[in-house]
């Protein structure tokens, strides 16, 4: 929990900075202007990889897999989708790096490891009884 409220006061703190800085190199306009075009550019992007993603998915579907794969990087083209409408810079690279696959991929492994379910015994030995006495 507390990680959760750091992270939502630390964000705007990043980007109302990042606004402060490169607004003052480029100024207002331009700065307005290059986050609506990552807005639209990003949009328009992470609607590609989810149509790329959705066919990929159906093929799963059709060779009777569960594409799993494809359920994880739809819910993460949806992120940074979210993430490019909410205006800012660190946000908007964020997104951006969610888009492209490689990255979608390094991050599953990366939490695949982390998150991985702790291996069963090996000397367990699985069967099933049948009582006599019935």
């Amino acid at each position: 929990m507390n990680t959760l409220l750091l992270i939502i006061l630390f964000i705007p703190l990043v980007e109302i900075y990042l606004f402060i800085q490169i607004g003052a190199q480029i100024g207002a306009f331009n700065t307005i202007l290059i986050i609506l075009l990552t807005a639209v550019i990003g949009i328009y992007f992470v609607r590609l990889q989810g149509l790329s993603t959705i066919k990929s998915g159906v093929t799963q579907l059709y060779r009777n897999q569960i594409p799993v794969y494809e359920m994880m990087s739809g819910a993460a083209l949806a992120f940074a989708a979210l993430l490019l409408i909410i205006p800012g810079f660190a946000t908007d690279a964020i997104g951006f790096l969610l888009i492209l696959p490689i990255t979608r991929s390094l991050i599953f492994k990366y939490l695949g490891r982390k998150y991985k379910k702790e291996k069963v015994k090996d000397d367990l030995i699985e069967g099933e009884y049948e009582d006599k006495d019935k």
